[in-house]
């Protein structure tokens, strides 16, 4: 895979960046689960957290076909990019950038038994439905981590509510 060097660990200090997410759902035995892959122990940024997937945005770069690219970089797997329902931002101290992020819902258009990870990427991953990312929340801050809120709006906007968060 072609990876691009712009990625949670090459400096950035002063700069802000932006990033895009997919909330990666489907259905399995009839529950709806999100597809969350958890980064490598050898990554600076966020090191065995689980956490949506995608990264940065290239400068010039549409960022539905950034977010693509980002999926086919790390798990050679081709995605259907929906509607963005969340957005945040964040301090990366390890880049020393000011970043936004913005979640889209996603599907895989391959079957998911074709996921390929990376270990310099991501050690494994799950899928989790809503009463089960409390099994997915690796870091101190655990449900309260601003990407496990907006999986829960995720959940909840997949539902049919309209939550605000």
């Amino acid at each position: 895979m072609n990876k691009t060097s712009h990625d949670s660990e090459t400096p950035a200090r002063g700069q802000q960046v932006i990033s895009a997410c997919a909330f990666i759902h489907r259905k399995i035995d009839g529950v709806e689960k999100v597809f969350i892959p958890k980064r490598a122990a050898t990554k600076k940024f966020l090191p065995n957290v689980y956490e949506l997937p995608g990264g940065h945005i290239d400068y010039g770069e549409d960022i539905v076909a950034g977010l693509k690219r980002e999926i086919t970089e790390e798990f050679g797997m081709t995605v259907e990019v929906g509607d963005p329902f969340f957005a945040f931002t964040y301090i990366n101290e390890v880049k020393g950038s000011h970043s936004i992020e913005v979640d889209y819902f996603a599907t895989f258009i391959e079957d998911p038994k074709h996921i390929k990870l990376d270990p310099e990427d991501h050690s494994e991953y799950g899928w989790f439905a809503e009463d089960e990312l409390i099994n997915a929340a690796t870091d101190d801050k655990g449900l309260d981590n601003i990407e496990f809120v907006a999986m829960k709006k995720g959940f909840a906007l997949l539902r049919g509510e309209c939550p605000k968060f």
